[in-house]
């Protein structure tokens, strides 16, 4: 999961909690957690969320290797948050390098900006569906969906649809009953429909 500065903290906590439960309910069992959580920022340095919440990651983004999922929250000030290039070329080399890019709410611009979208069916918060759609006019934007699953590319819409979507990831990942397991255990009404 990656954090930076003006973060969305539901984009990020939400779906940190799901993996995290679900690892919690697969090691009561006695087997290793399924999903190995890692936080980092570009430069490994703390970040305040949107809003004043600090945030510590584990580890900047350059020291991590050989991960499976990229995460990428939104922002509120999302222009301001596109300025930093790096983010962008994050999420492009991860691609290329074959792994699976996912983002909630507004991280799809980052997705964008990489020129990911193009061709391809993306959702993101509601009020910037259209916004982001000008960005990219070879995609395909869906609205009133939580989240769009097209292979290695998973996109969800505002905030607590990075809920819904994370429970997703958890079932297509490690399977159904774990997926539902976990979504009782944070108490969400969840089903795999978008």
């Amino acid at each position: 999961m990656v954090l930076f500065e003006e973060v969305d903290l539901l984009d990020v906590g939400g779906p940190y909690e799901v993996l995290l439960t679900a690892n919690r309910l697969v090691q009561r069992g006695g087997d290793p957690p399924p999903f190995d959580l890692i936080t980092a920022s570009l430069d490994g340095k703390p970040v305040t969320a949107y809003g004043g919440l600090g945030l510590i990651p584990q580890a900047a983004t350059g020291d991590v290797r050989d991960v499976d999922v990229v995460l990428v929250p939104g922002a509120v000030a999302i222009d301001r948050a596109l300025e930093d290039g790096r983010l962008v070329g994050l999420v492009r080399a991860h691609s290329r390098a074959g792994g699976l890019v996912v983002s909630v709410c507004t991280g799809a611009f980052f997705i964008g900006a990489a020129g990911l979208l193009d061709g391809r069916p993306f959702t993101t918060h509601f009020e910037d569906l259209d916004a982001l759609a000008q960005r990219v006019p070879a995609g395909n934007p869906l609205d009133s969906v939580r989240w769009v699953d097209d292979g290695d590319l998973i996109t969800a819409g505002g905030l607590s649809s990075g809920i819904a979507m994370a429970l997703h990831l958890v079932e297509r990942l490690a399977g159904r009953p774990l997926a539902e397991a976990t979504a009782r255990q944070i108490d969400y009404d969840w089903t795999e429909q978008r």
